[in-house]
């Protein structure tokens, strides 16, 4: 299982067109233990966003890029000084890439078939996306029995409620998720919950 993930089991999925906003959003993020950001590609400004946050970024904090669909998007993210990408599904080019570029690469599966593409890969961990539809906690159970030695971070449809239920999962080395920062809290620039809901996750990964 990647050693890398380990270090973040709380991986916030940050949607943000306001790159003002990026340094005093990492240091919210790491004021409460939190010390990892994965900003979506989802917006116009996401890449500025970006690399204002890897710039000015707390000492140890990560800093990567979500829904990565492509290629040429590796190339930007890296260039922007992201350390990691995520993807909603797996494709095998943006992996292969990201690798290429130094960069860790947590690729969506949804299916027994893709996690054994991504071992194939040479990948010890993969996002379970959409895991709430996909059953949740079950699907993990189900997916962790069969592919030992395999990470599954879940990312849709968690948070506070069941984080710490994934948590307590040996399989699972952290979850993926937005409550920490909401989308329409960034877009009216309200950052004053972030490092009371970072403190809060952490707590459940303590507990879990």
């Amino acid at each position: 299982m990647s050693d890398w993930l380990r270090a973040f089991p709380i991986v916030p999925v940050i949607v943000c067109d306001r790159p003002e906003l990026a340094v005093d959003l990492a240091h919210a993020l790491h004021d409460g233990g939190v010390d990892c950001a994965e900003i979506t590609l989802r917006t116009p400004r996401a890449l500025d966003v970006l690399a204002a946050m890897t710039a000015a970024a707390p000492p140890g904090f990560a800093v990567g890029a979500g829904t990565v669909l492509e290629v040429a998007q590796v190339d930007r993210v890296a260039d922007a000084g992201a350390t990691f990408v995520v993807s909603p599904g797996f494709d095998d080019d943006v992996v292969d890439h990201a690798r290429t570029r130094g960069l860790h690469v947590l690729p969506g599966v949804a299916s027994a078939t893709e996690v054994q593409r991504a071992r194939r890969a040479g990948l010890s961990a993969v996002k379970l996306f959409p895991a709430d539809l996909l059953g949740g906690r079950a699907a993990v159970d189900a997916l962790a029995a069969v592919f030992a030695g395999t990470g599954f971070v879940p990312s849709g449809g968690v948070g506070p409620h069941n984080a710490a239920d994934y948590l307590a999962h040996p399989a699972v080395p952290s979850v993926s998720g937005s409550w920490l920062a909401p989308r329409a809290e960034i877009a009216a620039g309200d950052l004053s919950r972030v490092a009371e809901r970072s403190r809060a996750a952490m707590q459940l990964r303590a507990a879990s």
